[in-house]
């Protein structure tokens, strides 16, 4: 399944100067590192100086929720972005991990007030998640860095007084 639409411009970042960091699982590295160069490549063209995105990997996406609020926590950064991979199996292994990173994450932005986008692929298969981490369906990678723009953009400007 091809990507139907075209893709979207890069949306501009407001203050190019502020930070963005990654936390990026190491399970299905090749995968994982495809996301990470999408995020890394489209933050550039929102406007991100390449000095101002930081990497920061974990062994898998259970670790993922603890790493985000961590780095959300430390007040250095406009958008946190979750990369990762979760592929299905044959226990119930994917929905534990899927569902923990989903609401983890989540509950991260939620509690620290700092986005936290979620670019973890959770598909059935690898054929799937190559689609998705930079073949033909895009990169996941970079619409979290998307998200992760838009919604530093919109916070910042509630946060900033009017008049």
């Amino acid at each position: 399944m091809a990507r139907t639409e075209p893709r979207p411009a890069a949306p501009a970042l407001q203050d190019g100067g502020v930070k963005v960091a990654a936390a990026v699982a190491g399970f299905h590295m090749a995968l994982s590192t495809k996301l990470l160069e999408g995020a890394r490549d489209r933050l550039a063209e929102c406007g991100l100086d390449p000095a101002n995105f930081e990497d920061h990997w974990v062994p898998g996406c259970f670790e993922l929720p603890l790493t985000v609020r961590a780095l959300a926590e430390t007040g250095r950064y406009a958008a946190v972005i979750a990369l990762g991979v979760v592929i299905r199996g044959e226990t119930p292994h994917f929905e534990y991990v899927s569902g923990v990173a989903a609401s983890g994450i989540s509950q991260a932005g939620l509690d620290t007030g700092v986005p936290c986008t979620f670019g973890v692929l959770t598909c059935d298969t690898i054929a799937q998640a190559q689609a998705r981490a930079g073949g033909e369906v895009g990169n996941a990678g970079e619409d979290a860095a998307d998200a992760a723009v838009v919604m530093a953009n919109l916070l910042e400007g509630l946060r900033t007084p009017v008049g």
